[in-house]
């Protein structure tokens, strides 16, 4: 099929590609403006534009989808399909009812539950133990559209939301592909939202990251590793931020936020269960090893973290 591609990070990536092997005639990739990093303020190409270039795929980069300019590149373009996944910007109705085939979406979660631009890490920090990869047909709302297909897995007991994404990403790809094939053939099923099943993952924000060790430790454990990568969960040790990458659960009672073992490092939580810290970063640091940050900053036994300093 004649299709244009719309995706910005690298979790869409492999759905890209996916459709380039699969002999599909990609004719455009529409993905967000090259943003500053760096101390440079170096512009950076999101990773579907690199992707597109090595292919030869012309690429538009529209900073807004509602002035009519995206609109006229998409009429000239006369694609028969939109396939959307990861792009970032919401897709207004003269678009959404451009192509003949319409426009599909891979959404990383089992939908309806998780609709939103976080789906993956909201699935990691409420603890669920499945998820997975829907495609479906896009309409005005967000995530409201018609189901086509699903696959689903489990999620790790101590897999982070950086690592689920990266097991997500290659299967949307898969999923996209037998559902195309489905909507080329005419045999594609669209199965409506149950709307009452639904719940919203926002965009995740710095706020998310302080730990309040009152809560229980599997809660606690949850948001190391939903929020790893980015932003990071954090706690205050001696005045300073101290980030935890990863955690496991761990044996130990004692004050929320008191440091029950050095050797692990072990910190209690506030149902009587406790986190032994494994990877962290302290303000101004490198990421490291908890043992080996230890070795360089001594903490004191039963001491308590996510206390200001007095």
């Amino acid at each position: 099929m004649r299709i244009v591609f719309m995706g910005t990070p690298a979790f869409a990536v492999p759905c890209l590609q996916a459709l380039v092997e699969a002999g599909h005639e990609v004719c455009g990739v529409f993905t967000q403006p090259d943003k500053p990093k760096g101390r440079g303020y170096h512009l950076i190409a999101p990773p579907v534009k690199e992707y597109a270039i090595t292919k030869n795929i012309p690429v538009f980069q529209p900073q807004k989808m509602r002035d009519g300019e995206a609109l006229a590149q998409l009429e000239q373009l006369q694609p028969e399909i939109i396939v959307v996944v990861a792009y970032g910007k919401l897709l207004p109705p003269d678009i959404l009812q451009l192509p003949p085939k319409g426009c599909v979406n891979v959404h990383a979660s089992l939908l309806p539950k998780y609709r939103g631009a976080a789906p993956i890490q909201w699935s990691v920090l409420n603890g669920e133990k499945i998820t997975g990869v829907t495609t479906m047909m896009m309409d005005e709302g967000l995530d409201t559209g018609d189901m086509l297909e699903s696959e689903q897995t489990e999620i790790g007991a101590e897999e982070t939301a950086g690592e689920l994404q990266e097991r997500l990403a290659p299967l949307g790809a898969k999923l996209l592909v037998r559902t195309l094939e489905k909507i080329q053939a005419g045999t594609a099923v669209r199965t409506k939202q149950e709307d009452s099943l639904s719940c919203y993952a926002p965009m995740l924000q710095k706020s998310l990251s302080p730990i309040d060790w009152n809560k229980p430790a599997d809660a606690v454990h949850n948001l190391v590793r939903g929020l790893n990568p980015w932003p990071g969960a954090s706690t205050v040790l001696e005045g300073k931020q101290l980030k935890i990458h990863r955690a496991t659960l761990a044996q130990g009672s004692g004050a929320p936020g008191e440091v029950l073992s050095l050797d692990p490092f072990v910190v209690a939580c506030g149902d009587q269960r406790a986190l032994q810290l494994q990877e962290v970063q302290y303000e101004g640091k490198k990421r490291m090893p908890a043992q080996d940050f230890l070795r360089g900053h001594p903490v004191k036994l039963h001491s308590r973290l996510g206390e200001e300093k007095q």
